[in-house]
Formats: structure tokens, C-alpha cells, sequence
């Protein structure tokens, strides 16, 4: 008799460790962050298609040098920017990609095992069949209680075939599923490789557009080109609107005139002393942007010069400002600590090479109008 096949053939059939195919889709923060990305591109390339037709306007009058200069400088910033997150949406795409293929693998791997064991079971019912071993182990029971458990177990092993069979065709649909996103995913990075391309070749004509009508302006026109990229970064009138939310703020409250020795906002960057109260912070691509203290966000808010982020940090009653960030990680009214990232490194134009570079402009502010601080005098000394 051969009932030790039989309840083999049952363990066998549990469910030991089979999990269906899940269809996974990204998560529902993944595809938040994916279509806030896309948006904030497509509000980039529109923008960027207004201002190409208005430099076209504007290179038509060969006498305003200066204005093709301010035009072709603010396209720079744009395209660069524009490439920087396009660029973005690649890796994004391209880790998508990744865990489809590793989930592709596994579901695959499923599906085979599935087969084999059902397969398995398949062959142990046709040898039972052609001996007639059922019968055998109906009539080899000790009482009637016996003989009602192993009909039951035999009716199991004809549920749990079926319920193999539904796996697999629930496996074999996921699969064409998974394989289909896959190839939508492929088909749009391929789409979104081309634009940046294209964007990298724009970006090189423009640079080259605009060393050649710098060469062009006058000495006056330089300097007056230079003022205005430094008015876009200027923040003096939110700080006096800001100094007014600080009063009695307890965070980061220890903050004082005299604190020094503080890493900096880019880590590995590099300082440079700029008017007033604030230094100009260069960085790599995709930098982060950290606080340099304990404080509380007392606003974020979008230039609408240059089309970057600034925020606004309350120590105590002194302020301190992060301004040209691509993108932020932090709320107005939040607390932030000491060195916790509260965004990226946005995108600028060296007016000397006129080459796009990366860069934020920090500001210091005392809670007196009057008082001026140097920012890069608080930071650790190299």
C-alpha cells in the first residue's frame, strides 16, 4: 500500500514558502515624488521654449548687447537646471528598471517551481490511479472515522491541484504584466536619454553664444550685468519681514555673534566672501544643502528671479538664509538640527567663464538691522 507517497505528496503540496507573484507597482511615495519631478521639468521646458523665442526677439536687435546677455544668462541657469533634473529622472528611471528586472527574475523562478511541483502532483495521481492505489487506501482503514479522513485527504490533494493550476495562471498573467511595464519603463528612458542629450548640445551653444557677446560688451555693460545676477541673490527686504516671526524663538537659541567653527552648509565645499552678510558657496552637482545649527524654518519660498528655492532658518532671533537650492527637504515651521539636510544645490553661471556652475548664496543675520556679519568668518577654518 502506498500511503506514505500520499501524505508525502500532501507536505509537499503546503504552501511552503510559495508566495504568489506580487505585481508590484512602485510605491505610492515613489510616484508622488516621480510626478512632482515630471511637472516641475515640463514647467522648465515650457519656460525654457518661452524665453528661446524671446532671446530669437531679442538677437534680432544688434544694438542691446546687454539685454541678449541678460537673456542668454538666465537660459543657461535654466537649461542647467533643466538638464540636472532630467538627469534625476534617469537614475529614477533607471532604479525602477533595476527592481523590475530582479522582481521579473523572481516571479520567473516562482512560476518554474510552481510548474515542477504540480507537475509532481500530476504524476503521483496517475500512478495512484493506474493501481488503483486510492481504493487501497480507502478499504486498508482501520474504522469508519479512518476511512472518512482519507477521503478527505484524497479530496485535499484534488483542491490543492486545482490551487496550483490557479497559481500558475496567476503567475503566467503577473508575468506578462511585469514584462509589459518593463518595456514602457526601457521605452522612457530611452525618451528621457535623447532630451538630455539634446539639452547638453543646447547647453554648449549657449555657453558659447554668451562668451562670444560678452566679448562684445563694454566695460560699463560688464558691471552692470554683474550687479543685476547679484540683485536676483540679494534677500535683504525678507530679512527684515523674517526678523519679526524670530522674537522669543527658543530654538537653536545658544546662537550667538561669536559662534564659529561650523561645518559647511556643502560639504567639500568652497567659500568666497560676497557683499554684506553673506558668502557665496560652491559645490559638486547634487550637493546637499545642510543647516549649519539647531533652528526652526521660519520660510521657504521660490525666487521668483531666478526660479530657485531660498529658506530661511530662525536661530534664536538670528536668521540665517540658504538661497538658489534646486529643491528643499524641509517645511515652513519646521525644527531642524544641527547639520540636517534641508536641500540641493541649485544651478548658476560664472560670469567670468560663463560656464553653468553649482552654487548657493548663505546669508548671517544679526537681530540687529544695524549689525553686519561676515557668514564665512563662522565657519571652520581649512
Amino acid at each position: 500500500m502506498r500511503h506514505l507517497p500520499i501524505i508525502l505528496t500532501l507536505c509537499l503540496a503546503i504552501f511552503v514558502g510559495g508566495t504568489v507573484a506580487r505585481a508590484q507597482e512602485i510605491s505610492a511615495e515613489q510616484k508622488e515624488r516621480i510626478a512632482e519631478q515630471r511637472k516641475v521639468i515640463e514647467e522648465l521646458e515650457k519656460q525654457l521654449a518661452e524665453d528661446e523665442l524671446r532671446l530669437k526677439e531679442i538677437k534680432q536687435d544688434k544694438s542691446n548687447a546687454l539685454k541678449r546677455m541678460n537673456s542668454i544668462t538666465k537660459q543657461i541657469k535654466l537649461r542647467t537646471s533643466l538638464l540636472s533634473r532630467t538627469e534625476n529622472e534617469i537614475v529614477s528611471i533607471e532604479k525602477n528598471i533595476a527592481n523590475n528586472e530582479n522582481m521579473l527574475q523572481q516571479t520567473i523562478k516562482e512560476h518554474d517551481l510552481e510548474k515542477q511541483k504540480y507537475a509532481e502532483m500530476v504524476r503521483e495521481a496517475y500512478r495512484n490511479y493506474k493501481q488503483n492505489n486510492y481504493i487501497i487506501y480507502i478499504l486498508a482503514s482501520k474504522d469508519f472515522n479512518d476511512a472518512a479522513r482519507r477521503m478527505a485527504n484524497i479530496r485535499a490533494m484534488a483542491v490543492l491541484r486545482a490551487e496550483r493550476m490557479r497559481r500558475i495562471d496567476s503567475l503566467a498573467t503577473s508575468l506578462n504584466s511585469q514584462q509589459e511595464r518593463l518595456a514602457q519603463r526601457r521605452h522612457s528612458l530611452d525618451s528621457v536619454q535623447r532630451k538630455a542629450s539634446e539639452q547638453r548640445k543646447k547647453l554648449q551653444g549657449d555657453v558659447k553664444s554668451a562668451q562670444k557677446t560678452m566679448n562684445q560688451l563694454s566695460s560699463k555693460e560688464k558691471s552692470a550685468l554683474k550687479e543685476k545676477m547679484q540683485s536676483e541673490e540679494r534677500l535683504d527686504a525678507a530679512i527684515d519681514e523674517l526678523r519679526k516671526l524670530t522674537k522669543g524663538n527658543k530654538e537653536g537659541a545658544s546662537f550667538s555673534r561669536t559662534t564659529s567653527n561650523l561645518n559647511l552648509p556643502v560639504k567639500g565645499g568652497t567659500v568666497r566672501r560676497y557683499k554684506g552678510n553673506m558668502a557665496e558657496i560652491t559645490g559638486s552637482k547634487g550637493a546637499t544643502i545642510h543647516s549649519i545649527y539647531d533652528g526652526k524654518v521660519v520660510e521657504v519660498k521660490r525666487n521668483r528671479i531666478s526660479g530657485q528655492y531660498d529658506v530661511f532658518v530662525a536661530h534664536g532671533e538670528y536668521i540665517t538664509s540658504y538661497a538658489n537650492l534646486e529643491s528643499v527637504k524641509v517645511e515652513k515651521g519646521a525644527k531642524v538640527g544641527k547639520n540636517e539636510a534641508i536641500g540641493v544645490i541649485g544651478t548658476s553661471v560664472n560670469i567670468t567663464t560663463m560656464q553653468p556652475e553649482y552654487k548657493m548664496v548663505f546669508g548671517i543675520y544679526s537681530p540687529n538691522p544695524k549689525e553686519t556679519m561676515r557668514a564665512a568668518d563662522c565657519f571652520k577654518k581649512k
